[in-house]
């Protein structure tokens, strides 16, 4: 059953109580997003939480078909595991969905997109694609893919990127397990380890312990995956690497270009901002997790030339991982009322 047209702005946000969809439902109001109505859903732990949603108080409702109807869009920001369920539902009532998950990754018609390099990598295309079961990638994939595609004019030899990942990545869990082992060490005390299965405090990961699902490398090669899916063959996929930090939010990245000759640094970084990217005047300081936080952008430091390899440069970013997967996910349904 379509969504009416008297109410056709109602936005239904999956997962309200997460970390995700509490930055969701944030952004949305930041960008004056125009929902006639925002409807938070959740599972049964955190149903009846008195919250607000556009400066008016409110609850947070269970996920139940009746509660998507006359949706506009609904938003995907919890488990994997309640979006593959509920999926469905919301497409049966006629809304689009979009799913920050990666539930709908493997569903057959469902379309990644961020719009932000609709221009760099899509330029034939002149409004949004035509599906109601559309991907928000994570923050990762749209570091990744944009790096990528701003350096594509230069035709790089490689292009490597390691990727420092926050606990909040996980979710609440995450953050209070980081916060508990920190504290715990600071006290000598035992560590618990329910999330990750290793200390991460005070620590950098290569993979998590063996109790801990998903694994690392688990993550990283989704992640490869999606984003050599998103860039389809447009521009060279880079290689990925992925080392887990013991930071509470912000997803930072080390890469590497090695250009078929050298370039001036300037140009090339006249070439990342044009594709979005906020640079630092000379002399501001490289960006930081803690700068970037509330930012929609994705902060680089200036372009740093190797010392041994000549078309060799360094890159350093950080964007703020929660704010940024919503801020793209906000954009998506922003594109969709105005194609």
């Amino acid at each position: 059953m379509p969504a009416s047209s008297d109410s056709a702005l109602r936005v239904a946000i999956v997962g309200a109580s997460s970390l995700r969809g509490k930055e969701l439902k944030q952004v949305l109001e930041d960008r004056n997003f125009p929902a006639t109505d925002i409807i938070l859903l959740d599972e049964t732990l955190a149903v009846g939480t008195l919250t607000e949603a556009g400066g008016e108080p409110t609850f947070i409702r269970p996920i139940e078909p009746e509660n998507f109807e006359r949706s506009r869009f609904a938003f995907f920001a919890g488990s994997k595991e309640d979006a593959a369920r509920n999926w469905p539902v919301a497409q049966r009532v006629g809304a689009t969905v979009i799913d920050m998950t990666g539930a709908l990754d493997d569903v057959l018609g469902s379309v990644p997109w961020i719009p932000g390099l609709t221009k760099l990598l899509l330029p034939e295309r002149s409004r949004g694609p035509a599906a109601t079961l559309l991907i928000a990638p994570p923050a990762p994939v749209i570091l990744a893919c944009t790096l990528s595609a701003a350096l594509a004019p230069f035709s790089p030899v490689r292009l490597v990127i390691v990727f420092f990942p926050p606990v909040s990545e996980r979710d609440q869990a995450g953050v209070d397990e980081l916060e508990s082992q920190t504290a715990s060490l600071l006290s000598f005390r035992e560590i618990s380890q329910p999330v990750f299965d290793a200390q991460v405090a005070f620590n950098l990961l290569s993979n998590y312990g063996a109790g801990s699902k998903p694994r690392l490398d688990d993550i990283r090669a989704g992640i490869a995956r999606g984003v050599t899916g998103y860039l389809a063959g447009r521009v060279p996929a880079p290689a990925i690497q992925f080392v887990q930090a013991p930071v509470f939010y912000g997803y930072a990245l080390a890469a590497f270009a090695e250009l078929p000759a050298p370039r001036d640094t300037k140009e090339i970084e006249a070439a990342l901002v044009a594709a979005g990217i906020k640079l630092p005047a000379e002399g501001e300081p490289a960006p930081t997790n803690v700068s970037v936080a509330g930012e929609n952008e994705i902060a680089l430091g200036r372009v740093e030339r190797d010392a041994n390899i000549a078309a060799g440069y360094w890159f350093w970013g950080v964007a703020d991982n929660l704010r940024l997967s919503a801020a793209n996910a906000v954009r998506i349904a922003e594109e969709l009322l105005v194609s």
